[in-house]
């Protein structure tokens, strides 16, 4: 996947929106505005940031897979985060497996109110 795949694929989900709260560092959120919470941190173009797993234990199983291209995130990594190689060894079906559970996973983590109307 291209980043610009990637971009249109987040983007399709219902309630998501990309900003970038830091210089350099796009991301796709769910969620209104200051309430929105990232699902996708897009980077450089050569990996993306999803929420793997609610546990660091099941994330883990995409490092067992994808030694060469899985790792985990930085700073966020306890918490199910895992940072995937683009263009790499994962294939593009996968990535987006991964975008569509994080997605799923984030979205579970918000107050009803805040859920798109889409998936409720």
């Amino acid at each position: 996947m291209t980043p610009d795949d990637i971009r249109a694929y987040c983007a399709a989900k219902p309630g998501a929106w990309e900003d970038e709260p830091w210089e350099d560092d796009p991301v796709f959120k769910v969620g209104p505005g200051e309430r929105g919470k990232i699902f996708v941190f897009l980077g450089d173009g050569s990996s993306i940031g999803v929420k793997a797993a609610t546990t660091r234990d099941e994330a883990d199983d995409w490092l067992a897979r994808y030694p060469d291209d899985a790792t985990v995130a930085a700073y966020i990594g306890r918490s199910g985060w895992n940072r995937l190689r683009t263009g790499g060894g994962i294939p593009d079906d996968e990535l987006r497996e991964a975008i569509d559970r994080s997605y799923e996973l984030v979205v579970a983590g918000l107050p009803m109110k805040y859920r798109p109307p889409e998936i409720e």
